[in-house]
């Protein structure tokens, strides 16, 4: 998806692929920014994890408490910071400023895939992990109506819900299964990556025939069982793949500082995920 784009625009860049231990996070992002990278992408478990390791964070990365871009910037002597792609030679200071684009992306891909309107929404969301967490600030923020948590550690989804409360006192926050009707049902898990994985809800305490709509994460396989079952039940379904290319397209265009080409990225990823 990424050199896909970097080949559309045109710019000589390479978008690659590492491995890292967590423990070693602080001197990857240290090396990165010694060896001039134009910006990475950082992905579970290290979103949370770079928060405190970054030299600046957006609004975005503090809002969602998660950092899965960044975007590293130079300057010479007092001038202002800009991104590295402005400096012909390596510029004497270096700054890594983390973003998060994950928490627009979400919202982003349901409303265009699934017609789902967040504002006064009832939702039914599975996992409070980091992405249901962000998955959650940002759907509270929207404004939606009811917010229902389900997490297998109980604890978790709690502190989520307390922090709902605390920062968006309208929304109603609820751990557990709604007894009625939601419009979403948000899988923010794992479960459904491997064929044998049990759903992510617990069928003796919620219906899909309750739902309108549901939306998972997981982008391969391209049906996951939830969804299976969703469209059995008569639900609108989409997977995670819009998601990707969303999140994917807005670093791109921090790193760029023009907009991403979608159509080519959407085509490298369907092109490359369901081979």
């Amino acid at each position: 998806m990424q050199n896909a784009g970097l080949a559309a625009l045109g710019l000589n860049w390479r978008y690659l692929a590492f491995d890292v231990r967590p423990e070693e996070l602080r001197v990857a992002l240290a090396g990165a920014k010694v060896m001039n990278f134009i910006g990475l992408n950082l992905t579970v478990p290290h979103k949370v994890l770079a928060v405190p390791l970054v030299d600046v964070l957006d609004e975005s990365a503090r809002t969602w408490g998660a950092v899965n871009t960044i975007r590293f910037e130079g300057r010479e002597g007092d001038e202002g910071w800009r991104p590295l792609r402005e400096f012909d030679a390596p510029p004497r200071q270096i700054r890594s400023h983390g973003f998060n684009t994950d928490a627009e992306a979400i919202t982003q891909a349901v409303r265009e895939e699934l017609g789902v309107q967040f504002a006064g929404a009832r939702i039914l969301l599975l996992g409070a992990g980091g992405a249901g967490r962000t998955a959650a600030l940002k759907i509270a923020s929207l404004r939606s109506a009811e917010l229902y948590l389900v997490n297998r550690t109980p604890s978790k989804a709690e502190s989520v819900a307390a922090e709902i409360r605390e920062r968006f006192s309208t929304v109603r926050v609820a751990l557990g299964y709604p007894t009625s009707e939601v419009d979403l049902v948000l899988n923010a898990t794992s479960l459904g990556l491997r064929a044998e994985d049990a759903l992510p809800f617990d069928e003796r305490q919620f219906s899909l025939g309750q739902a309108a709509a549901a939306y998972d994460m997981i982008y391969r396989p391209a049906e996951t069982p939830l969804l299976q079952k969703a469209k059995a039940a008569g639900c609108r379904t989409a997977n995670g793949l819009g998601m990707l290319l969303h999140q994917g397209a807005r670093a791109l265009e921090l790193w760029a500082g023009g907009p991403a080409p979608l159509d080519v990225m959407r085509e490298a990823l369907e092109k490359n995920v369901y081979v």
